[in-house]
């Protein structure tokens, strides 16, 4: 018996009971999407007990950084050792690697007793969680039914959000109300990843590999063909804006928001810094139709006003300002991040999708981690406040420059065939 495989034009020999054992495809293309939503929720549960942590084992907010810093380094390394190995053996295998492997950082995290052990984890679930965003995000499109470049940029941005906003909900939720807060977040986490894992192996093979050689890990930075070049920089300078706003909010936002709005609620702060994701999430699906040029530059010009208000907001202590520029940037964050997905989306060529898809996170997590490091290697020089005014006006003066930058690239193109 035979079937077609994703969006390549490749028979396959499947035996009946390996057929009906299968995800339908509708299934599968949620599985995917999943992946992306599932590691990100991961990624931010330790976030809310990094308190815990620091008390536990009289951490130094330098020592605090260095250990997120790891997660950030193990992302980088993946995508620049493996991020377009899914394009040449498949994405199944290598999901089922990345899903494997965000599992056994899941237990490390359980079992961790010293900043040692717990840095080993981040270090861990960095490289699964890259490997996991770089080949689920390119299995998206292949398992799209009509490869439809618009509805796998919205189900991507949408996933990332979500999941990012449910991990910190979920774990400050334990943290605040629940025994066991060291446990029961990664618990939760492990369970939902044994379900994901049982419906990755289940997965039909989008993207069979390719005959040649065996592939070597070696470092090399993911090519991006010379035909999708101005596309790939307008969803760079994007997701360079949106996603340093948002690594800035994760490192220092729990700390700010208690301060301003003057609680020691795990769970409160938590709620807030939760809904720049969840407001990301939302403006997505509103926006997720319209022009993505349109949409970069839209989306900018709100970010860099949210941004601004942020900074203000942080510098008057005024709690309601605060949590309407978290709401504003969150908005902003999310039109401008899918607006430059979806217009990278609509131009990958089948061949390339995973390296393309890593040279975009690379962007990603560089934009998250590099600012996020120095602000928290700052706060202990300017005061928390004063760092977050910096970089808050960073944000907004490079979300302008990316709002200009689409108004100058002209209009988007309808995309054609995957």
């Amino acid at each position: 018996m035979t079937c077609t495989a994703g969006s390549h034009d490749h028979v396959l020999s499947v035996g009946p009971q390996a057929l009906r054992s299968q995800l339908s495809p509708p299934i599968a293309y949620l599985t995917a999407a999943f992946t992306i939503g599932l590691a990100l929720f991961a990624s931010a549960t330790p976030s809310p007990l990094y308190g815990i942590y620091g008390s536990l084992w009289r951490l130094s907010p330098g020592e605090i950084t260095g250990i997120y810093a790891t997660y950030a380094l193990g992302v980088l390394v993946s995508l620049l050792l493996a991020g377009r190995v899914s394009d040449e053996v498949g994405r199944k295998p290598m999901l089922l690697v990345a899903v494997g492997g965000i599992i056994v950082s899941t237990a490390l995290y359980m079992l961790a007793d010293s900043a040692m052990w717990l840095a080993a984890a981040r270090l861990l679930q960095g490289v699964a969680t890259g490997l996991a965003l770089s080949t689920a995000s390119a299995a998206l499109l292949d398992l799209h039914p009509r490869h439809d470049a618009a509805a796998t940029g919205i189900a991507n941005g949408v996933a990332s959000a979500s999941g990012s906003a449910l991990g910190l909900f979920v774990s400050s939720l334990v943290v605040q109300c629940l025994p066991d807060r060291r446990i029961l977040p990664y618990a939760i986490q492990g369970a939902l990843l044994l379900v994901l894992a049982f419906l990755t192996r289940r997965l039909p093979e989008p993207s069979p590999r390719r005959p040649g050689p065996r592939v070597h890990l070696t470092p090399a930075w993911p090519n991006v063909p010379v035909s999708i070049r101005p596309p790939f920089t307008l969803a760079a300078l994007a997701v360079l804006s949106s996603w340093m706003l948002n690594g800035l909010f994760l490192s220092l936002g729990p700390t700010l928001a208690s301060s301003i709005l003057a609680t020691s609620s795990v769970l409160g702060s938590g709620i807030v810094v939760a809904s720049l994701s969840g407001a990301a999430a939302v403006a997505m699906l509103l926006s997720g139709r319209s022009d993505p040029r349109l949409s970069a530059s839209r989306g900018s010009l709100t970010l860099a006003a949210g941004a601004g208000l942020m900074t203000v907001a942080a510098a008057c202590s005024s709690a309601p300002l605060f949590i309407v520029a978290t709401i504003v940037s969150g908005a902003g964050f999310g039109v401008t991040f899918l607006g430059g997905l979806r217009s990278l989306s609509a131009a990958m060529p089948a061949a390339h999708r995973a390296g393309i898809m890593s040279a975009f996170y690379l962007v990603a997590y560089g934009a998250v981690s590099l600012p996020s490091i120095a602000a928290g290697l700052l706060v202990s020089v300017l005061g928390l406040r004063s760092t977050f005014e910096y970089f808050g006006g960073s944000v907004a003066l490079l979300a302008l420059a990316v709002s200009a930058a689409a108004n100058v690239q002209g209009p988007s193109r309808a995309p054609g065939p995957a």
